[in-house]
Protein backbone atom coordinates (compact mmCIF):
# COMPACT_ATOMS: atom_id res chain seq x y z
CA UNK A 1 0.00 0.00 0.00
CA UNK A 2 1.12 3.59 -1.25
CA UNK A 3 2.07 6.02 1.55
CA UNK A 4 -0.35 8.88 2.28
CA UNK A 5 0.61 12.32 2.11
CA UNK A 6 -1.53 14.96 3.12
CA UNK A 7 -0.95 18.75 1.29
CA UNK A 8 -2.24 21.76 3.12
CA UNK A 9 -1.79 25.07 1.62
CA UNK A 10 -4.40 27.84 0.91
CA UNK A 11 -2.02 28.58 -2.96
CA UNK A 12 -3.99 26.12 -5.13
CA UNK A 13 -0.95 26.54 -7.71
CA UNK A 14 1.44 25.48 -4.68
CA UNK A 15 -0.62 22.13 -4.36
CA UNK A 16 -1.17 21.48 -7.45
CA UNK A 17 2.62 21.61 -7.99
CA UNK A 18 3.42 19.32 -5.13
CA UNK A 19 0.61 16.71 -6.27
CA UNK A 20 1.68 16.54 -9.36
CA UNK A 21 5.47 15.86 -8.32
CA UNK A 22 4.63 13.47 -6.23
CA UNK A 23 1.22 11.81 -7.18
CA UNK A 24 3.31 8.87 -9.16
CA UNK A 25 4.50 7.84 -5.52
CA UNK A 26 1.71 8.34 -3.20
CA UNK A 27 -1.75 8.91 -2.84
CA UNK A 28 -2.50 12.18 -2.30
CA UNK A 29 -4.92 13.87 -0.09
CA UNK A 30 -5.45 18.16 0.13
CA UNK A 31 -6.94 20.38 1.91
CA UNK A 32 -6.89 24.33 1.15
CA UNK A 33 -7.64 25.37 4.66
CA UNK A 34 -6.71 24.54 8.48
CA UNK A 35 -10.19 23.87 8.62
CA UNK A 36 -10.36 21.48 5.63
CA UNK A 37 -7.36 19.88 7.34
CA UNK A 38 -8.67 18.45 10.56
CA UNK A 39 -10.92 16.69 8.32
CA UNK A 40 -8.70 15.32 6.37
CA UNK A 41 -6.73 13.77 9.44
CA UNK A 42 -9.18 11.34 10.42
CA UNK A 43 -7.50 9.81 6.27
CA UNK A 44 -4.81 9.10 8.54
CA UNK A 45 -1.75 10.37 5.99
CA UNK A 46 1.30 9.07 6.81
CA UNK A 47 3.21 12.45 6.99
CA UNK A 48 1.38 16.04 6.53
CA UNK A 49 3.08 19.07 4.61
CA UNK A 50 1.58 21.97 5.91
CA UNK A 51 1.69 25.47 5.23
CA UNK A 52 1.93 28.21 8.37
CA UNK A 53 0.52 30.83 6.50
CA UNK A 54 -3.12 30.13 5.90
CA UNK A 55 -6.16 32.11 6.87
CA UNK A 56 -8.67 31.92 9.89
CA UNK A 57 -6.58 28.88 11.17
CA UNK A 58 -3.24 28.84 10.74
CA UNK A 59 -0.97 26.08 10.16
CA UNK A 60 0.63 26.44 14.12
CA UNK A 61 -2.85 25.49 15.56
CA UNK A 62 -3.57 22.90 13.19
CA UNK A 63 -0.63 21.47 14.54
CA UNK A 64 -1.01 22.05 17.38
CA UNK A 65 -4.46 20.71 17.82
CA UNK A 66 -3.67 17.32 15.92
CA UNK A 67 -0.24 16.58 18.00
CA UNK A 68 -1.67 14.98 20.45
CA UNK A 69 -3.35 12.50 18.37
CA UNK A 70 -1.65 12.02 14.96
CA UNK A 71 2.00 10.59 15.28
CA UNK A 72 2.88 11.20 11.68
CA UNK A 73 5.40 13.61 10.68
CA UNK A 74 4.52 17.17 9.89
CA UNK A 75 6.90 19.07 7.47
CA UNK A 76 6.03 23.09 7.78
CA UNK A 77 6.04 24.88 4.55
CA UNK A 78 6.49 28.90 4.49
CA UNK A 79 8.01 31.56 3.74
CA UNK A 80 8.98 32.74 6.95
CA UNK A 81 13.01 32.09 7.47
CA UNK A 82 13.78 33.96 11.25
CA UNK A 83 14.93 31.32 13.68
CA UNK A 84 12.35 32.29 15.93
CA UNK A 85 9.98 31.52 13.98
CA UNK A 86 11.52 28.06 13.11
CA UNK A 87 11.60 27.00 16.94
CA UNK A 88 8.06 27.74 17.32
CA UNK A 89 7.29 25.17 14.79
CA UNK A 90 9.14 22.68 16.48
CA UNK A 91 7.69 23.48 19.50
CA UNK A 92 3.65 23.16 17.95
CA UNK A 93 4.92 19.65 17.16
CA UNK A 94 6.24 20.00 13.60
CA UNK A 95 9.46 17.46 12.69
CA UNK A 96 10.78 19.37 10.08
CA UNK A 97 10.46 23.03 8.32
CA UNK A 98 10.45 23.53 4.50
CA UNK A 99 11.46 27.40 3.13
CA UNK A 100 9.69 28.46 0.40
CA UNK A 101 10.78 28.59 -2.76
CA UNK A 102 11.91 25.18 -2.35
CA UNK A 103 13.51 22.78 -4.57
CA UNK A 104 10.95 19.61 -5.15
CA UNK A 105 13.65 17.00 -5.22
CA UNK A 106 14.94 18.23 -1.98
CA UNK A 107 11.28 18.32 -0.71
CA UNK A 108 11.18 14.58 -1.80
CA UNK A 109 14.27 13.68 -0.19
CA UNK A 110 13.12 14.75 3.01
CA UNK A 111 9.76 13.36 2.23
CA UNK A 112 11.37 10.01 2.18
CA UNK A 113 13.78 10.08 4.71
CA UNK A 114 10.95 11.24 7.26
CA UNK A 115 8.93 8.08 6.36
CA UNK A 116 11.77 5.74 6.40
CA UNK A 117 12.46 6.97 10.15
CA UNK A 118 8.66 6.58 10.68
CA UNK A 119 7.56 3.41 11.81
CA UNK A 120 4.36 5.00 13.74
CA UNK A 121 1.89 4.34 11.15
CA UNK A 122 -0.14 1.23 12.76
CA UNK A 123 -0.08 3.32 16.49
CA UNK A 124 -2.28 6.42 14.94
CA UNK A 125 -4.71 7.07 16.62
CA UNK A 126 -8.45 6.74 14.82
CA UNK A 127 -9.34 10.65 15.64
CA UNK A 128 -11.67 13.22 14.06
CA UNK A 129 -12.17 16.80 14.48
CA UNK A 130 -15.42 18.73 14.72
CA UNK A 131 -14.29 22.33 15.39
CA UNK A 132 -13.00 22.37 18.97
CA UNK A 133 -14.33 19.01 19.56
CA UNK A 134 -12.40 15.95 19.21
CA UNK A 135 -13.35 11.88 19.02
CA UNK A 136 -10.67 9.62 19.61
CA UNK A 137 -12.55 6.16 18.53
CA UNK A 138 -9.45 4.25 19.38
CA UNK A 139 -9.06 5.54 22.99
CA UNK A 140 -13.16 5.76 23.48
CA UNK A 141 -12.79 9.40 24.48
CA UNK A 142 -13.75 12.79 23.82
CA UNK A 143 -11.80 16.35 24.53
CA UNK A 144 -13.41 19.82 23.65
CA UNK A 145 -10.83 22.45 23.49
CA UNK A 146 -8.32 19.99 25.07
CA UNK A 147 -10.87 18.86 28.33
CA UNK A 148 -11.66 15.89 28.76
CA UNK A 149 -15.69 14.76 28.62
CA UNK A 150 -16.68 11.61 30.37
CA UNK A 151 -19.63 9.52 28.51
CA UNK A 152 -20.45 6.03 29.54
CA UNK A 153 -20.48 3.30 27.76
CA UNK A 154 -23.09 3.63 25.81
CA UNK A 155 -23.70 7.09 25.50
CA UNK A 156 -19.84 6.86 23.73
CA UNK A 157 -21.24 4.24 20.81
CA UNK A 158 -24.03 6.37 20.20
CA UNK A 159 -21.62 9.30 19.72
CA UNK A 160 -19.30 7.39 16.99
CA UNK A 161 -22.41 5.90 15.39
CA UNK A 162 -23.75 9.02 14.75
CA UNK A 163 -20.24 10.89 14.33
CA UNK A 164 -18.75 8.09 12.14
CA UNK A 165 -22.02 8.82 9.80
CA UNK A 166 -22.09 12.28 10.11
CA UNK A 167 -25.41 13.98 8.25
CA UNK A 168 -27.20 10.44 7.88
CA UNK A 169 -29.92 10.07 9.75
CA UNK A 170 -30.92 7.27 12.34
CA UNK A 171 -34.18 6.75 13.76
CA UNK A 172 -34.41 5.54 17.61
CA UNK A 173 -34.94 1.80 16.68
CA UNK A 174 -32.35 1.48 14.44
CA UNK A 175 -30.14 3.11 16.91
CA UNK A 176 -31.07 0.88 19.63
CA UNK A 177 -30.50 -2.12 17.59
CA UNK A 178 -26.75 -1.01 16.36
CA UNK A 179 -25.72 0.01 20.29
CA UNK A 180 -27.69 -2.51 22.08
CA UNK A 181 -27.93 -4.97 19.99
CA UNK A 182 -30.80 -7.27 18.61
CA UNK A 183 -31.00 -9.12 21.99
CA UNK A 184 -31.17 -5.98 23.98
CA UNK A 185 -33.71 -6.36 26.79
CA UNK A 186 -34.81 -2.16 26.87
CA UNK A 187 -36.66 0.41 24.84
CA UNK A 188 -35.98 2.91 21.99
CA UNK A 189 -37.27 5.48 23.78
CA UNK A 190 -33.88 5.41 26.06
CA UNK A 191 -32.38 6.48 23.40
CA UNK A 192 -33.69 9.93 24.33
CA UNK A 193 -32.01 10.01 27.55
CA UNK A 194 -29.40 9.76 26.68
CA UNK A 195 -29.30 12.01 23.83
CA UNK A 196 -30.30 14.64 26.23
CA UNK A 197 -27.18 13.54 28.45
CA UNK A 198 -24.72 13.50 25.63
CA UNK A 199 -25.93 16.95 24.58
CA UNK A 200 -26.19 18.17 28.33
CA UNK A 201 -22.29 17.27 28.39
CA UNK A 202 -21.53 18.65 25.16
CA UNK A 203 -23.70 22.29 26.14
CA UNK A 204 -20.09 23.76 26.07
CA UNK A 205 -19.34 22.79 22.72
CA UNK A 206 -19.89 25.32 19.33
CA UNK A 207 -21.90 24.86 17.12
CA UNK A 208 -24.26 23.43 19.31
CA UNK A 209 -24.79 20.24 20.63
CA UNK A 210 -23.69 18.22 17.35
CA UNK A 211 -26.53 15.87 17.44
CA UNK A 212 -29.52 17.77 15.49
CA UNK A 213 -32.88 16.55 16.18
CA UNK A 214 -34.75 15.58 12.72
CA UNK A 215 -38.36 15.83 13.52
CA UNK A 216 -40.67 12.87 13.23
CA UNK A 217 -37.97 10.38 11.77
CA UNK A 218 -34.74 10.83 14.29
CA UNK A 219 -31.22 12.25 15.17
CA UNK A 220 -28.41 13.11 12.70
CA UNK A 221 -24.59 14.60 14.00
CA UNK A 222 -23.69 17.86 12.35
CA UNK A 223 -20.17 19.34 13.18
Amino acid sequence: MRPKLLIVDDEPGIVDMIRSYFQSEYDILTAYSGREALEKVSARPDLILLDINMPEMDGLAVCQQIREYVSCPVLFLTARIESSDKIIGFQAGADDYIVKPFDLDELGARIAAHLRREQRRQGNAAVRFFGNLSIDYSARTVHLDGENISFSKREFDIIELLSMNAGQVFDRERIYELVWGLDGGGSSDTIMEHIRKIRAKLSGASPGSYIETVWGVGYKWVG
